[in-house]
């Protein structure tokens, strides 16, 4: 085992103190201040006073949304004559969520029952160009039309339009793509047989549902009404950690407010009512294009809730955006003929999905989120210094005159047993001289 004076020897008993040494360069000094500077307006400014690092924090509220769309329109078409559209018809689903879509526009194929019937023609791909208009005995003849660069179009390129039955593959069914160029999905499945649809095209026969969806589109929005229909969105926040909970729905002692109330940003920004329209050109769209093939649009509800001033100024903010361009899907009313019969009433909606994301924070005083605030401010000084030491003492052109001054080894003097030895040093001046 080592004795103590070994360990004395490596240093691991010295003890070691501080020691303020005054040093008049002014670049250090300088570069120090600044940083002190920038720490406490890091701390006060951005941590404390912006960032609320004083506070507690809870960002994981309950949450609670309703939606209620009211509005009616009517619409005037051969399939269904004269209809009156009201809620129950046009929202999906007719509970409001924070997820619903709202019909603007349709196609409708009413009857339908199962049998064998031709294919719908669907748009050939870029790259395939037929002939102007093939006679049907060109057809016959096994004519087919040409592609880019000279090329013949493959036959089992899954199309509805065919020029003999070998373009019709028995049991071929799905969706299908060439590529990134079209993607196609058939509503039966093929039989095998080229039939004639109409004067100018020959289709795949299918069994399926009897006749097929066209796929001509309405060129204007048949609920175009839609765009002054109101929405009114009630949402509850509960942020459990403060026992706290909060309503969107203003207190108000005028039972009218909301049935005259719209959202406006700047003149209304509490309203829970928005006008559809509005809401769609805060987002960046416009109604008609967007009514026509249907879209996505996301309505964001933030909530940033200082408990501190007893919640008066929790109150939502809206923001809004354009998710996505096109939006459809089908539905089907199904019911049995007299003879038996399986018939349905097929719906191609296109419209509006409403996204309602609702976030949400509250913040009140602590004393352990200060504590940590202030003591993290704190070390950044204490680094400081730090740094400002490292400079002086390995940097600076004078490191080691500022090395010597700021470590100092200090030692006892050393105590011996001969009076003789120690007496003239510890002799005061005036009696060193009778000393023999």
């Amino acid at each position: 085992m080592g004795s103590p004076g070994a360990l004395a020897g490596w240093g691991l008993l010295d003890y070691k103190t501080e020691k303020y040494v005054m040093t008049r360069n002014w670049r250090v000094g300088v570069l120090q201040r600044l940083l002190q500077l920038g720490v406490v307006v890091y701390v006060v400014g951005w941590a404390l006073i912006v960032k609320k690092g004083y506070q507690e924090q809870d960002l994981d509220p309950q949450i609670s949304v309703i939606t209620k769309l009211k509005g009616v329109s009517v619409t005037q078409i051969k399939e269904l004559g004269t209809r009156l559209w009201d809620v129950a018809d046009f929202v999906k689903p007719a509970q409001g969520e924070n997820v619903f879509f709202l019909v603007t526009n349709f196609l409708v194929t009413p009857e339908q029952v199962q049998g064998r019937c031709p294919e719908s023609p669907r748009a050939l791909p870029w790259h395939c160009v037929p002939p102007a208009v093939p006679e049907l005995g060109a057809l016959d003849s096994g004519v087919r039309p040409l592609c880019r660069q000279n090329r013949v179009c493959h036959p089992s390129i899954p199309l509805a339009n065919c020029w003999a039955h070998e373009d019709c593959p028995e049991g071929e069914t799905g969706t299908h793509s060439h590529g990134l160029e079209f993607v196609l999905c058939f509503q039966g499945i093929k039989t095998g047989q080229c039939v004639v649809f109409n004067g100018t095209h020959r289709t795949c026969e299918i069994r399926g549902w009897c006749p097929v969806e066209s796929s001509t589109v309405p060129v204007k929005p048949l609920l175009l009404q839609a765009k002054n229909f109101t929405l009114f969105i009630k949402n509850t926040v509960t942020f459990s950690k403060f026992n706290f909970s909060k309503s969107n729905a203003l207190e108000t002692w005028d039972n009218t407010y909301f049935k005259w109330c719209r959202y406006d940003p700047l003149s209304s920004p509490f309203c829970p009512v928005f006008r559809i329209g509005d809401l769609v050109a805060a987002a960046g769209g416009d109604f008609e294009d967007l009514a026509l093939l249907g879209g996505s649009v996301g309505i964001r509800v933030l909530w940033d809730c200082d408990l501190d001033a007893g919640g008066s100024d929790c109150r939502p903010h809206y923001s809004f955006q354009l998710q996505e361009r096109s939006y459809n899907f089908r539905t089907a009313t199904h019911w049995w003929e007299a003879s038996g019969v399986e018939a349905r009433s097929l719906l191609k909606l296109y419209g509006i999905r409403f996204d309602i994301l609702v976030t949400g924070r509250a913040g009140k005083f602590g004393i352990i989120p200060t504590t940590i605030t202030l003591g993290t401010g704190a070390a950044w000084l204490g680094v400081i210094t730090f740094f400002c030491d490292l400079l002086l003492l390995y940097v600076d052109g004078e490191s080691h005159f500022y090395w010597t001054t700021k470590y100092e080894e200090a030692k006892a003097p050393k105590v011996t047993s001969n009076p003789e030895q120690t007496e003239p040093a510890s002799a005061p001046p005036h009696l060193a001289a009778q000393v023999p």
